[in-house]
């Protein structure tokens, strides 16, 4: 049973039942084996190409490292997500407390919000080797990144702790069953039985503020990045560092394009299911992790390199089991 608060004007649930797909729940086990799959090839990817930043030396740099950092973001991500929704698909227990609900939310947001500044630190490290590359040791140091990998993380906890804040304070006494794989802030939302619209405000003011300023400060370092490519005079420091940008670009648009479409579909397309929303929010959720290890292991050359290498030794190392005849009579000790 649900707990509530003391006094009759003011009672709240304080636990909720978790319904990933309300449409699917007679036939929920199924989703158990494509969700798993899919995590379990996200978990694969990404630790395989951090596994290769690494373990090797040579990729100790901080391009490379910042990659690294961003796969195991993605790994996070993942995991905050599949592992309670796969066990609500296989059990009956799908019931969170308020408590855990609002730390799952902090948890997926802060990740998204940490993702994007990741690729901002990303950005700038890009810029200042490809502008600046006679200087680019003595500027990006190791302290240097750890500060900005710090405020990346401070950003990320200021940008998302007034929305779920805001959310502790809300009561909930519409319901216990949040129709969601996850405690999203607008689902949760709906359950409210007060008056919400400095949470409504506040949420999509830090996202549009948000979005838009990371948007100007990308479309801002790229436009000069590009433009000093273009101006490097030997072809193949030129295309290296055009498929650099590239790589970083198809990210982006990878993380960026799919929160954005979620978002629009999901004030737009109100007569849709609820499966189809929900299917929506994991869509942005897990294609970025799944697509942004393909894209680094595959574009980027060292990576690449190192990871053929990886292959290659782990095919020798695989024995080949021989059929061995049993040994004469001549050959056993007498």
């Amino acid at each position: 049973m649900s707990g509530w608060s003391n006094g009759s004007s003011n009672r709240s649930y304080t636990s909720f039942l978790l319904v990933g797909f309300p449409g699917l729940q007679d036939s929920r086990a199924l989703l158990v084996l494509p969700f798993l799959g899919l995590y379990l090839v996200i978990l694969s990817a990404n630790a395989l190409v951090i596994h290769t930043v690494v373990s090797q030396r040579s990729l100790h740099q901080p391009m490379y490292l910042l990659i690294a950092l961003l796969l195991a973001v993605n790994i996070c991500a993942a995991t905050t997500v599949v592992p309670p929704m796969l066990f609500s698909f296989s059990t009956h227990f799908s019931r969170i407390s308020l408590a855990c609900c609002l730390i799952q939310m902090f948890c997926i947001y802060f990740l998204i919000v940490f993702d994007c500044n990741i690729l901002l630190v990303m950005a700038l490290d890009c810029y200042v080797a490809i502008c600046y590359p006679l200087r680019y040791p003595e500027i990006v140091t190791g302290q240097l990144l750890a500060g900005l990998v710090g405020v990346a993380a401070a950003r990320s906890t200021c940008i998302v702790a007034p929305v779920v804040g805001l959310a502790s304070r809300v009561r909930f006494c519409r319901s216990d069953v949040i129709h969601h794989f996850a405690c999203e802030h607008m689902a949760l939302m709906k359950l409210s039985c007060g008056d919400i619209s400095l949470n409504k405000t506040v949420g999509l003011t830090v996202r549009i503020f948000n979005r838009v300023l990371d948007m100007l400060l990308l479309g801002a370092s790229y436009s000069r990045i590009i433009h000093a490519a273009f101006r490097i005079s030997s072809g193949g420091a030129r295309s290296k560092a055009l498929n650099t940008c590239s790589s970083h670009l198809l990210v982006i648009f990878t993380v960026y394009s799919s929160t954005m479409s979620s978002s629009i579909v999901y004030r737009v397309a109100r007569t849709a299911s609820q499966d189809v929303h929900n299917l929506l929010s994991a869509f942005y959720l897990l294609v970025p992790c799944l697509v942004n290890p393909i894209i680094y292991g595959a574009r980027t050359k060292e990576i690449r390199q190192h990871l053929a290498t990886l292959f290659q030794r782990t095919e020798q190392q695989v024995p080949t089991k021989k059929f061995q005849s049993p040994p004469s009579h001549r050959e056993l000790p007498g």
